[in-house]
C-alpha cells in the first residue's frame, strides 16, 4: 500500500471511529470544571438519538431486538433504581437473589429444565454478562470434569460455525479445540463429529442456532453420541434462547435441542437478545449442580476475608439484573409470543425473497435468520450498496455472505419492501461494480466493514477501538 494509500486509510478510520470529534470538545484530560449537566445530556441525546435511527427504521440487522423506546425507557426506570448496587453485598441488596433466582428459574422452564429427571438431575444456572462469559464458562466447566476423569490435554470438538468466544475461551483456558465440519443445510456434520471423539475430549458442542447462519446443530443426534461417550455436551442457545421456544409453540417445525435430550449438559441463552433485557446479561444454565460448582471461585486464606464468587465476575450490576428480571416478568408469555410471530412471519418473507432472486444462494433454513451469499455476484460490493442506502446486514465468511437476523424494529410495515427495493439496487450494482475493491467485508461487530483482514490488520482494528483521542 502505498503512503497516500496508507493515510487515505488512516483518515476513513478516524472518521468511522471518531465521527465527534468535529462536533463536540475531545476529553484528552480530565476537564478542570465539570461540564454541566445539562450540556452533557444534550450532547449525550443528540449522539443517542442519530445512531439509533437506523434501528428505528428497521434497517438493522440484529443488535437492537426490541427496539421499542417505551420498552427501553421502562428498563431504564426499573435500573436507575438498583444503578448503584453490587450484587456481590447481598446482605445489603437481598432483592438481588429474587432476581436473579427468577431469572434462572424462567429461564429452566422455557427450555424445559423440568424434563431433566434422571437420578442426580437438578438443572440449576448461574447469570452472565452475555454469550462470550457463558461460553468462557462452558469451556471451564468440562476441563475441569474432564480433570476428575484424569484428563490433561482436555479436546473439545465443536462445528466450525460454532461462537468464536468458544475458541476465546479454549486459548484463555489450554483447551484443544477440534472442529468438524457442517454439511450442505450448515448443520454439523455428524460422522465428523464422532471421527473426532478421543481419548482427551471432553465435550461436544451443538448451536441453537448458529450465529453466521441461524441453523440449529442436529443436537438429538449430538445428544446420543455424549451419551454414548459419557460426555459433556454444551447446546449454544445465546442467540436462539429466547426465541426458538416460541417459534416452536406458534407451530413453526423447530426440532427439540434442549433439556428434554437426556444428554444436553448444559445451555447459553442471552437474555439481551430475543429475552429483551438490557445488553450485558445472560444465563448459563446446567443439568446439575456438580457442573455449575466447576466454574466456582473460592478462597478462604485472603487476608481481606473469605472469598467465593460463582463466575469471573465479582462486583456485578444490580441493575442490569432488576432490569432483565423486569423485562421477562413484564413481557410475559403473551408478551413474547406476540413479538416471536411476526419476526418469524418475516423471516419467511425475506427468504422467499432471495429464493426468488437468481443471482443470490442462501446458507441453510432458520426460523429468525436469513443468511445469504452469492455464486455470481461479489458479495462485498452487493454490501456495500445496502450500506449506501442505510442498511447494516452482518458479514459472514467460509462461505462469504451476509445475514439479516430479524428483530421487532425489522417487523414494521414497509421495511420488507423497502429492503426488496435496496436489495434488488444492490444486486444491479454488484453485477458492474466499479474497479475499486470493495469496503465491507466479514468483521465481526462491525456489520459487515472493514474488509475479510489478516490478522496483524484486526490486531490494527483493536488497536483502534481502544485508543485514546486522536490529534486535531
Amino acid at each position: 500500500m502505498s503512503k497516500a494509500a496508507e493515510e487515505t486509510s488512516a483518515n476513513e478510520m478516524l472518521d468511522f471511529l471518531w465521527p465527534y470529534r468535529e462536533r463536540y470538545e475531545t476529553n484528552r484530560k480530565l476537564p478542570a470544571e465539570g461540564m454541566d449537566r445539562r450540556t452533557l445530556l444534550e450532547q449525550v441525546t443528540e449522539m443517542a438519538e442519530r445512531e439509533d435511527a437506523p434501528a428505528r427504521e428497521g434497517k438493522i440487522s440484529g443488535s437492537l431486538y426490541h427496539g421499542g423506546a417505551d420498552h427501553f425507557a421502562f428498563l431504564s426506570e426499573v435500573y436507575r433504581h438498583f444503578a448503584h448496587v453490587n450484587v456481590l453485598q447481598r446482605d445489603m441488596y437481598p432483592s438481588a437473589t429474587k432476581f436473579e433466582g427468577e431469572i434462572l428459574a424462567m429461564a429452566l422452564d422455557l427450555l424445559h429444565g423440568g424434563a431433566a429427571t434422571a437420578e442426580g438431575d437438578a438443572p440449576c444456572g448461574v447469570m452472565t454478562i452475555g454469550g462470550s462469559e457463558s461460553l468462557i464458562n462452558a469451556i471451564l466447566v468440562y476441563r475441569e470434569r474432564g480433570r476428575e476423569r484424569g484428563i490433561s490435554e482436555p479436546e473439545v470438538v465443536l462445528p466450525v460455525t460454532a461462537h468464536v468466544a468458544l475458541e476465546k475461551g479454549a486459548h484463555y483456558l489450554g483447551v484443544k479445540t477440534v472442529h468438524a465440519p457442517v454439511d450442505d443445510d450448515f448443520r454439523v456434520d455428524l460422522d465428523a463429529v464422532a471421527e473426532a471423539i478421543g481419548p482427551n475430549t471432553v465435550a461436544l458442542v451443538g448451536s441453537a442456532g448458529t450465529y453466521p447462519h441461524g441453523v440449529i446443530d442436529p443436537i438429538e443426534a449430538l445428544s446420543e453420541l455424549a451419551l454414548e461417550h459419557e460426555l459433556g455436551l454444551h447446546v449454544d442457545g445465546c442467540l436462539g434462547g429466547f426465541i426458538l421456544p416460541w417459534a416452536e409453540r406458534l407451530g413453526r417445525d423447530i426440532p427439540v435441542w434442549d433439556f428434554r435430550l437426556p444428554g444436553v449438559t448444559s445451555i447459553s441463552a442471552d437474555t439481551h437478545k430475543y429475552g429483551y433485557a438490557p445488553k450485558g446479561t445472560g444465563v448459563m444454565l446446567y443439568r446439575n449442580p456438580d457442573l455449575r460448582h466447576h466454574q466456582y471461585f473460592a478462597y478462604t486464606e485472603w487476608p481481606g476475608g473469605v472469598y467465593a464468587s460463582p463466575g469471573v465476575a465479582g462486583s456485578r450490576s444490580g441493575g442490569l439484573i432488576a432490569a432483565t428480571w423486569a423485562a421477562m416478568v413484564g413481557l410475559g408469555e403473551r408478551g413474547y409470543l406476540e413479538l416471536a410471530e411476526p419476526i418469524c412471519d418475516t423471516a419467511d418473507r425475506l427468504r422467499e425473497l432471495i429464493d426468488s432472486t437468481p443471482e443470490l444462494r442462501r446458507f441453510g433454513h432458520s426460523p429468525f435468520m436469513v443468511a445469504f451469499g452469492s455464486d455470481e455476484l461479489d458479495i462485498w460490493h452487493l454490501n456495500d450498496a445496502l450500506q449506501d442506502r442505510g442498511w447494516r446486514m452482518n458479514g459472514c465468511q467460509h462461505p462469504a455472505g451476509v445475514h439479516f437476523c430479524v428483530t421487532r424494529p425489522n417487523t414494521e410495515p414497509g421495511v420488507v419492501d423497502a429492503f426488496a427495493e435496496a436489495l434488488g439496487e444492490a444486486v444491479e450494482y454488484a453485477k458492474d461494480p466499479p474497479d475499486s475493491p470493495p469496503r465491507s467485508g466479514a468483521l465481526y461487530g462491525a456489520g459487515g466493514g472493514g474488509g475479510p483482514e489478516p490478522g496483524d490488520l484486526l490486531v490494527a482494528y483493536l488497536d483502534a477501538t481502544t485508543a485514546t483521542p486522536p490529534e486535531g
